[in-house]
């Protein structure tokens, strides 16, 4: 989980909490909340304050898996960091993120949906 990852990672680090919150420019109650999972939902500028200080990456945050982990696969390009870098900046939350997936989805299905249909009519 998210609380383990980030108190394991801060402690191998040498951070007391109070360091880690004022070294990244995060509340310290709210980094303690999260690392005891009283608080699950951290936004997207937070985690990206706490991976820079802690000197890891998001993806490692969110899922425990690094791409140092996995070198043969590139979790995220170049560009692909640029993006959520930039989102992040302009204040989409994980939140905003996953609404924004599930209309992607929705509009694929919505899309598909008119595909079958234009086929079964020109079958007819």
């Amino acid at each position: 989980m998210l609380g383990e990852r980030l108190k394991s990672l801060r402690k191998r680090k040498g951070y007391s909490l109070s360091e880690l919150s004022e070294l990244a420019g995060v509340s310290k109650s709210y980094l303690s909340y999260l690392e005891r999972n009283i608080q699950t939902n951290p936004s997207l500028q937070f985690l990206n304050k706490i991976a820079v200080t802690l000197e890891t990456d998001l993806e490692f945050l969110l899922n425990g898996v690094s791409e140092d982990d996995m070198p043969d696969v590139q979790v995220l390009d170049e560009e692909w960091k640029r993006l959520v870098q930039r989102a992040i900046l302009e204040g989409m939350s994980k939140e905003d993120f996953v609404h924004f997936k599930e209309y992607m989805e929705f509009q694929k299905w919505q899309g598909a949906k008119k595909t079958s249909s234009k086929k079964e009519d020109e079958e007819a």
